[in-house]
């Protein structure tokens, strides 16, 4: 079929038309999607005499844990994630390039600067208008506890949600705020959350009662699946800082953790998340390192170590009360049928007479088991009764000796 003369220039004038017009670009669509809570946390991140920086951890279902948590008011983040090579489990955004502020839906990255600031007793996040200065609280930690990850609870009106663009998610975090639930919440305080001491995994350990009064107290944890894991091995870096968690929580101790300018041990980089934990332990003899000058942070503690930490600790602790640096004891000592010709019998042997600190392994027969790796349940039980013999306030019996408990051992 032939065209006519006046469809042939119209269809002419529209392929022309077609390619001479520019191409309009298309608008991309910038949204956000959810994060659940339980997969990403804040974290205000210890900086030296400039005072903390802002972190955004992200957990990745199914693998290796990035982070732990203990106590409140504040809650105090152990940084797994510092310990591990944390591709493929972890995600981490440390400035604005990696998190911003998004309000009423509306992309105000530009428009909002994130700081840590210091509010009473604790620290709170505060999104600062740079146009007219003025500000509003994201989040606050609840408390504050010296050298230590601190988690940035979110106020009321704001949330956790991810970059999307055209539909794919991103990895650049937004501090999601809706301006209604924010001014709905005014200046209302937000209750501090209550300290979780309840597992999945201990309804049925022997040692149950006491892991939640450790939990309780704040100088151990459990992981954020609500698991306690009981009978996992303690690592020499998680013993320091459960001995150092014990002794904050004693108001007569006053404790100071060094900064920490070079390693404590050739291996333990400065910017581990122990690191200052390891250098107080050392100053103070509470852990000694090995001969060959390392310290084997990841190494698995035994049940002896374990006790002669212990001891070290509460020692120290006795000094830092004013007291004599020998232990008083309230209870006759077990005879363990297996420690005879070990290096920390003395030291087992005292310590089972100092509130039971040392007891037969899982709490039956005369063995003690003393190169056995010591369990998280055996090991919050064991520091929560060291730290009821040092506390002023809790009767610990009636005293019936008095002994000079020097250790004569290894590597602790």
């Amino acid at each position: 079929m032939k065209l006519s003369k006046k469809l042939k220039l119209t269809a002419i004038l529209t392929t022309a038309i077609a390619l001479t017009t520019p191409l309009l670009p298309t608008v991309a669509q910038v949204t956000e999607e959810p994060v659940p809570d339980d997969q990403v946390v804040a974290v205000a991140v210890p900086a030296g005499a400039i005072g903390y920086n802002l972190a955004v951890v992200e957990q990745i279902p199914g693998q290796q844990n990035c982070w732990s948590e203990r106590g409140s008011e504040p809650t105090i983040i152990n940084p797994l994630w510092t310990t591990f090579d944390f591709t493929g489990s972890c995600r981490r955004s440390t400035d604005s390039n990696g998190y911003s502020v998004r309000l009423d839906g509306q992309d105000t990255s530009l428009d909002y600067l994130l700081t840590i600031v210091p509010q009473g007793d604790g620290f709170q996040l505060v999104a600062q208008n740079r146009n007219d200065r003025s500000k509003s609280v994201v989040g606050q930690t609840f408390g504050q506890a010296e050298g230590e990850y601190l988690k940035i609870y979110l106020n009321p009106g704001w949330k956790f949600t991810k970059k999307t663009f055209d539909g794919k998610v991103l990895g650049h975090y937004f501090f999601s705020g809706n301006s209604q639930a924010i001014a709905a919440a005014g200046d209302t305080v937000p209750t501090p959350p209550a300290p979780s001491a309840s597992f999945s995994d201990i309804s049925r350990d022997i040692y149950k009662d006491e892991i939640e009064q450790a939990v309780a107290l704040g100088f151990i944890a459990g992981y954020k699946d609500q698991t306690f894991r009981p009978t996992e091995s303690l690592t020499r870096e998680q013993l320091v800082s459960m001995a150092y968690g014990a002794l904050e929580t004693i108001d007569s101790v006053n404790l100071e953790t060094p900064s920490v300018p070079t390693q404590p041990y050739p291996d333990v980089e400065s910017s581990r998340w122990s690191a200052n934990k390891i250098q107080w332990a050392k100053e103070n003899e509470i852990v000694k390192g090995y001969p060959d000058g390392s310290f084997k942070p990841d190494t698995p503690v035994t049940r002896a170590e374990l006790i002669a930490v212990l001891q070290n600790l509460a020692k120290f602790a006795n000094n830092k009360q004013g007291q004599s640096a020998e232990l008083v004891t309230n209870k006759q000592p077990v005879n363990f049928s297996d420690i005879a010709n070990h290096w920390g019998a003395q030291t087992i042997q005292t310590m089972s007479a100092y509130c039971g600190v040392a007891s037969p392994y899982q709490e039956t027969g005369d063995s003690f088991n003393p190169d056995t790796p010591a369990q998280r349940d055996y090991a919050a039980a064991a520091t929560l009764r060291t730290h009821g013999c040092l506390t002023p306030t809790k009767s610990t019996g009636s005293t019936e000796s008095t002994e000079s408990t020097e250790n004569t051992g290894q590597n602790q």
